[in-house]
């Protein structure tokens, strides 16, 4: 299949590397000509740690696939799927689509990467809006397999079926969202986290340390190998119904303590950020970024082996 990546930074990079590893001819396009020679240097290091870490068997294959290109024209020429990852501004992707929707053959599927802006919102009023929808991905999505597929009202079922296909096709996670909301499920689920996380620091009842902590020795192990619904169903002798009975009545009393929607202070959001540096000079992000990086590349690597060693 004949992939067009529209956007080439770190998204569509990202993207670049989960098509081609699966097999499909990948195109780059960016308003930015530099964007799309620095995005596709930046793969090749990417894929190093791939191949490194046994994730990938032939990273010089693997690069012939992507290619770079200097005009939206070009980029969808014979594409039969195109992935956008332009900034989350509705303005911007009205722009984007309906160029797009001219452009592209007529078959071609349009998805955007979008974190949180439904497709209604801008692709209403195009000829080809049937084949719109959104494919939300986890950043980076060649380490971390989720897809959010979310069509809007006008979205053809083909369509929606068609973009779950090229995401198994490729090794990701595809999960339908059956109707539109603003955020999707991932973002609405790590904002309610992120809510009570702020939450309990501001009120005095834990360190920001000693909150991250909670979740990546505490939660964090359980969730990265299963969701909270068979979490609490094998937290309770007889399942989920036995848990929702024993605890309902604890996690009833905590909402109604969890009401507030007031946007995070800037005392507290300053108060973070230094805890935060005073752990990670700000200099030292990128490399906490790659180490993070290598480790979801250790995680892949044992899940990999632990599904084989299940069937």
């Amino acid at each position: 299949m004949n992939i067009a990546v529209v956007g080439s930074g770190l998204i569509g990079q990202a993207w670049a590397i989960v098509f081609a590893r699966g097999g499909h001819n990948v195109k780059m396009w960016d308003g930015d000509p530099k964007a799309v020679e620095v995005g596709i240097s930046l793969i090749a290091g990417q894929v190093a740690d791939l191949k490194e870490a046994g994730l990938i068997d032939d990273p010089k294959a693997l690069i012939a696939r992507i290619s770079g290109c200097k005009t939206l024209e070009e980029v969808l020429d014979g594409a039969e799927y195109v992935q956008e990852n332009l900034p989350e501004r509705v303005e911007m992707k009205k722009d984007i689509f309906g160029r797009m929707d001219k452009l592209a053959s007529p078959t071609c599927v349009l998805a955007s990467s979008t974190s949180s802006i439904p497709a209604s919102a801008f692709t209403e009023d195009l000829p080809g809006r049937a084949r719109c929808l959104i494919a939300h991905p986890v950043n980076p999505p060649y380490l971390v397999p989720v897809v959010e597929i979310c069509g809007a009202p006008w979205t053809d079922a083909k369509v929606i079926q068609q973009t779950w296909d090229v995401m198994e096709s490729v090794g990701q996670k595809p999960v339908k969202i059956h109707k539109e909301l603003q955020g999707f499920i991932l973002n609405r689920l790590q904002g309610a986290l992120l809510r009570e996380a702020f939450k309990l620091v501001e009120q005095g009842y834990v360190d920001p340390e000693g909150l991250d902590v909670t979740v990546k020795d505490g939660l964090g192990l359980r969730w990265s190998f299963m969701g909270p619904f068979e979490t609490i169903d094998l937290n309770a002798p007889d399942g989920l119904a036995d848990y929702a009975r024993r605890f309902g009545n604890m996690y009833q009393s905590i909402a109604e303590e969890q009401t507030s929607t007031e946007p995070w202070s800037e005392a507290l959001i300053e108060k973070l950020e230094s805890a935060r540096r005073d752990l990670l000079p700000k200099d030292q992000l990128l490399a906490r970024r790659l180490w993070r990086d290598r480790r979801l590349m250790g995680l892949a690597a044992h899940k990999q082996s632990a599904a084989k060693n299940t069937k």
